[in-house]
């Protein structure tokens, strides 16, 4: 009977072990790898935030600096462009992206999100310029929106920029810190992904044109903080990511028409540790496709789709501010089902391109603009 009793337990203890082993391999499966395959070459030294840049059609570049300068880089000289709207750097806003629209070779347009003071109310609010280079000066400016009313909260200006397939300019603004009444009010500013024509006209065919009172540049809404946004490559579909508080960070496709959540569902909380909501989900309301808790401080965005990086073709990635490396998500059906860290430890990552020549650049706080090598 001891024999039969010892038995038992053992076969207990082995069930158990075994069990528990097959639990850590199926919550390891998600656990991010540092990739040792990568290395980089600093191709523009010296920037302290390089929020957003661009390559010209001569593969020169201009980047811009969160303090309120726009740099043309070319033949490894870096010279300041002049001519640049009033911006005030305030808090997390400054001078911040900058895209190109999709025929610049033809018509020379440059789109900037900036940092203004013009307009209701003191402080600032996120604006939309576009202009044109002619020497080192920037000429035919015009601003194509700007929100309101300023706000002298330092937080949550968003601001990325990109076209789709139908030469539509989309936008984010952050909710200002004012999260309780700007996202979830179509009728005010903030907390929004927008889209324009690239003149600053409003599409007939935006969701909300029809409303009164409703701000009729806005896409979706429900947003709290996107700092990255792009194009997705094959289905043409506007991806953003965007700021948790504390946990919560989102990546999220974008649709017409829809409410994101914020602040009403999150899988965040107060920097205080306390709940502002329990809900994760709610019925009508969109889900992100991928979260960060804790939060990783998500800021640029690209997917690749270059040759140089066969491993990571058709993949995203997405910059960390806070732990200071790339995020590799490797995506399956519109998920994320894994993740890779490349370059940890490089710095605070604030941009991603991918360049003319395949390769992925990335801005770096304090570094500047590096080139992402693969390892022979």
């Amino acid at each position: 009977m001891n024999f039969l009793r010892v038995l038992a337990v053992l076969l207990v203890i082995q069930c158990s072990w075994s069990c528990n082993k097959t639990k850590e391999k199926k919550s390891s499966e998600f656990v991010m790898k540092t990739s040792k395959t990568y290395d980089y070459d600093v191709v523009i030294p010296d920037l302290n935030i390089p929020w957003g840049f661009v390559f010209l059609p001569d593969n020169s570049i201009l980047v811009t600096e969160k303090s309120g300068e726009l740099i043309h880089f070319k033949n490894g000289k870096k010279t300041q462009i002049k001519g640049l709207p009033e911006i005030k750097p305030l808090g997390q806003g400054g001078l911040m992206d900058i895209e190109l629209h999709p025929d610049y070779r033809t018509n020379g347009w440059i789109y900037i999100s900036y940092a203004s003071p013009e307009g209701n109310g003191n402080g600032a609010n996120t604006a939309i310029m576009r202009c044109k280079l002619k020497g080192n000066t920037l000429t035919e400016q015009e601003v194509l929106y700007k929100a309101n009313p300023n706000s002298r909260r330092g937080q949550h200006f968003g601001s990325r920029l990109t076209f789709d397939n139908e030469g539509y300019l989309y936008f984010t603004i952050g909710d200002r810190g004012n999260r309780d009444v700007n996202p979830q009010n179509i009728e005010r500013d903030c907390g929004k992904v927008y889209r324009i024509h690239d003149d600053g006209r409003i599409p007939v065919s935006n969701p909300f044109v029809k409303d009164r009172n409703a701000k009729k540049a806005i896409f979706s809404y429900g947003h709290r903080n996107p700092q990255g946004m792009e194009k997705h490559p094959v289905t043409g579909k506007i991806w953003t990511h965007e700021h948790g508080p504390r946990g919560g960070d989102e990546i999220n496709i974008i649709d017409k028409g829809e409410n994101y959540g914020w602040p009403l569902a999150s899988f965040g909380i107060n920097y205080s540790g306390t709940k502002f909501t329990d809900k994760t989900s709610i019925a009508g309301m969109i889900d992100p496709i991928h979260h960060w808790t804790p939060s990783i401080a998500p800021s640029g965005m690209t997917f690749v789709t270059s040759d140089k990086y066969p491993e990571m073709r058709g993949n995203l990635l997405v910059g960390s501010l806070k732990f200071q490396y790339i995020s590799h998500c490797i995506l399956k059906d519109n998920k994320v089902v894994k993740e890779e860290k490349l370059l940890e430890g490089i710095g605070r990552l604030r941009s991603l391109e991918q360049g003319p020549d395949g390769y992925i650049y990335a801005g770096v706080e304090n570094v500047g603009i590096v080139k992402i090598i693969p390892k022979k």
